[in-house]
């Protein structure tokens, strides 16, 4: 399966596509705590908010 993460912050937009849940979690948990705007999109579309995370970490 693989996880799309988007972080953006005022004109700067970076994507990072990787295989592993954990590691895309780890990576957009870090960009948001950095202040970025993070959303991690799944193989079938579904988009994951920062307090959503974690979900993706369960399946």
């Amino acid at each position: 399966m693989t996880y799309m993460m988007i972080a953006e912050r005022e004109n700067e937009t970076v994507r990072v596509e990787r295989a592993s849940s954990f590691i895309i979690v780890a990576k957009a948990k870090i960009w948001a705590s950095e202040g970025w705007q993070v959303v991690i999109t799944d193989k079938d579309g579904r988009s994951y908010q920062p307090t959503e995370f974690d979900k993706l970490l369960a399946a």
